[in-house]
């Protein structure tokens, strides 16, 4: 598995390239976009760690240009910031990043954030045996392509969001805690940070667009997907 590293602080770099490499990962580690996107011109790596804040071109963009280009667009990536602001990591995530990681972050949580987002990325590229449709209100989800629909419309997910959504249409008109979404959707047995999962619930309303507001809060519980029965 290749690993590209893009942060511009070196001592987190070479941290993590030493972390990743003693797991059996290849990695190449890159200070700005510049030699990254020459690096992927030779060849595309599994996955990418891209770091918001780089000098020059940020991570934003980089992130935009890899999906809107062909080759790269379903690489998944990994973001690394040290804002903790909704903003950011809500933008990350409309972006098309899979994760995110707010610094500073414990390489136990980054491992198990990688391993998680490439066995999802193993597995929306695989070819499907069995196609079935879930359904729920205008949303129509075929899990094995890796498609969801709003009113017929398709609408792009990161892979997180896809099995947030997945989860929750599963188990429509449940509530599920937030303990419960964390065990189904990050599978790891680390301790999220108390906004990501709210992170990835903001962002997924959004792209859901008049169907968000079937994402229902649970005050004090989790997330359910259908509205309170008078």
């Amino acid at each position: 598995m290749l690993i590209y590293c893009v942060e511009d602080d070196e001592s987190i770099r070479g941290l993590v390239t030493y972390a990743l490499k003693g797991q059996g990962y290849e990695v190449r580690g890159f200070s700005e976009a510049a030699p990254f996107y020459k690096a992927l011109e030779q060849n595309l790596p599994d996955l990418i760690l891209l770091d918001i804040m780089l000098p020059g071109e940020d991570g934003i963009k980089v992130l935009k240009k890899l999906k809107n280009y062909e080759q790269t667009r379903d690489i998944p990536v990994i973001m690394a910031t040290a804002k903790s602001s909704e903003y950011d990591v809500v933008k990350g995530l409309d972006s098309g990043a899979d994760d995110y990681v707010t610094k500073p972050f414990g390489i136990m949580e980054l491992l198990s954030r990688i391993r998680s987002v490439l066995r999802r990325s193993r597995g929306r590229n695989a070819e499907p045996v069995e196609s079935h449709v879930i359904n729920y209100g205008k949303i129509t989800m075929i899990p094995e392509q890796h498609i969801v629909k709003v009113d017929g419309k398709e609408i792009n997910l990161t892979l997180k969001e896809f099995e947030l959504l997945k989860y929750l249409m599963i188990n429509k008109n449940m509530v599920l805690s937030r303990d419960q979404i964390m065990q189904a959707v990050w599978e790891e047995p680390f301790s999220l940070e108390s906004r990501t999962i709210d992170m990835h619930i903001m962002s997924l309303r959004q792209k859901l667009g008049e169907e968000g507001k079937h994402v229902c809060t649970v005050r004090g519980i989790g997330y359910r997907l259908g509205r309170k029965k008078e």
